[in-house]
């Protein structure tokens, strides 16, 4: 049975959660989030919520700049291409285990392009131009199947 596109702030939120679940889990992103940032998620939700709800259903409920809380954690704890494409990996096996669709699309490849941009202005690396390398392309994803 086909998952439901992505379509209201609730998909979203569902999203956030099962996504921050892993990532706090994970061995090698996980620490940035639980022991270095010391993320509350309840608190912190709301405003990632907004973030994503204003990039992928186009509302204006993210007013803030994204790019200062990461570049703070980076610099108390730099941020590699590793840590980007494990991110990425997370990100896309989250939205591939809930929803399919447009929408679900456009929430990857977004994913994939902010991870990117962040890795450019945190370290100044970029894959593309041949980087220390760690990040991994949506392309070479094999979480999907998981």
């Amino acid at each position: 049975m086909p998952h439901p596109d992505i379509a209201t702030r609730s998909d979203l939120e569902l999203l956030l959660r099962r996504f921050y679940a892993a990532a706090f889990a994970d061995p090698l992103i996980g620490p940035h989030f639980t022991e270095i940032a010391r993320m509350d998620l309840e608190s912190h939700l709301p405003r990632i919520t907004d973030f994503w709800e204003s990039a992928l259903l186009r509302s204006a409920a993210y007013r803030r700049n994204a790019f200062a809380p990461h570049a703070a954690l980076h610099e108390r704890e730099p941020l590699t291409a590793a840590h980007f494409g494990r991110w990425v990996q997370l990100w896309s096996a989250t939205i591939d285990g809930l929803h399919q669709g447009p929408l679900a699309d456009r929430a990857r490849a977004q994913g994939e392009r902010i991870a990117l941009a962040m890795l450019r202005r945190t370290s100044g690396e970029d894959p593309a131009t041949g980087g220390s390398g760690g990040f991994v392309p949506l392309s070479a994803v094999l979480l999907r199947s998981a």
